[in-house]
C-alpha cells in the first residue's frame, strides 16, 4: 500500500484489518502504519484531543510524565533548554522542566502551533505519546532531530509494538488518531539513520543521544 511513511521503502505488505481500517507493515524499518485513506479528519482529531483530561496540577499525571522526564534530567546540564513537541491542551511536561530550572518551549499542531520553534536549537526535545499520531513521521522526526544541539537528547515515549500475534487485541490501535506503530526495529532504524546512540530506558521510552555512535 504505497511507501512506508517512516523510511519511504516500498517493501511493505498487508498486516491486519480491523476497526474499519487496514494496517500495513514495513519489512525494512519495522513500522506498522495506517494508510492515509483511513485517516480521520482534522476536525475529528481535534475533538478527540479536546477530550484529554490531563492537567498540570494532577500529581498522578506528573508521575506518569516522570517516565520520560527523569531520564532526560540525567543527561542534561544546568542552563539546558528544551522543546516539548506535542504538548497537548494542558502543557505540563514543560512546566515540570521549568520548575527545575530548564527553559522549555512548547509546540502542538492543534493547541500551540508556534512554528518559530523550528528555527531554534535545543539541548533536549521530548515527544510524549506523540509519534503514533504523526501523518508524516519521516519529515517530523528528521526535523526534530535536526533541532538538537551537539550532545542533545531526543526522548520519545510511545507504546512499542511487540508481536503480530498480540496486535488484534492491542488496545493502542483502537484510538483512531493512532496511525504509526513503532517497533524496536523502527527505533534502531532511526538510530542507525542518524548515526547516534540509542538508549531504551523503559519498554516505552527511547532516547536518542546526538553524539557519534561508538564503533
Amino acid at each position: 500500500m504505497g511507501k512506508c511513511p517512516l523510511c519511504r521503502s516500498e517493501n511493505t505488505s498487508f498486516y491486519y484489518e480491523g476497526e474499519s481500517r487496514e494496517y500495513y507493515s514495513c519489512i525494512d524499518c519495522g513500522l506498522v502504519f495506517v494508510p492515509q485513506v483511513f485517516f480521520i479528519t482534522y476536525e475529528a482529531e481535534k475533538v478527540k484531543y479536546d477530550q484529554h483530561e490531563n492537567f498540570p496540577d494532577d500529581l498522578v499525571y506528573q508521575d506518569y510524565l516522570k517516565q520520560i522526564m527523569n531520564p532526560v534530567l540525567d543527561r542534561i546540564s544546568e542552563g539546558a533548554s528544551g522543546l516539548d513537541f506535542g504538548s497537548g491542551p494542558g502543557p505540563t511536561l514543560s512546566k515540570m522542566f521549568e520548575s527545575r530550572g530548564f527553559q522549555t518551549d512548547i509546540y502542538d499542531a492543534y493547541f500551540a502551533p508556534n512554528e518559530e520553534v523550528f528555527n531554534k536549537s535545543y539541548d533536549f526535545i521530548t515527544a510524549c505519546e506523540v509519534v503514533e499520531h504523526l501523518h508524516k513521521p519521516q519529515m517530523e522526526l528528521d526535523r526534530l532531530f535536526g533541532l538538537l544541539k551537539p550532545n542533545g537528547v531526543l526522548a520519545i515515549k510511545t507504546q512499542i509494538l511487540s508481536s503480530k500475534e498480540e496486535f488484534p487485541t492491542w488496545y493502542y490501535k483502537r484510538d483512531m488518531t493512532h496511525v504509526c506503530f513503532f517497533s524496536d526495529q523502527s527505533m534502531r532504524f532511526l538510530a542507525d539513520k542518524w548515526k547516534v546512540e540509542m538508549v531504551s530506558v523503559k519498554s516505552n521510552v527511547v532516547l536518542f543521544i546526538k553524539t557519534s555512535k561508538k564503533v
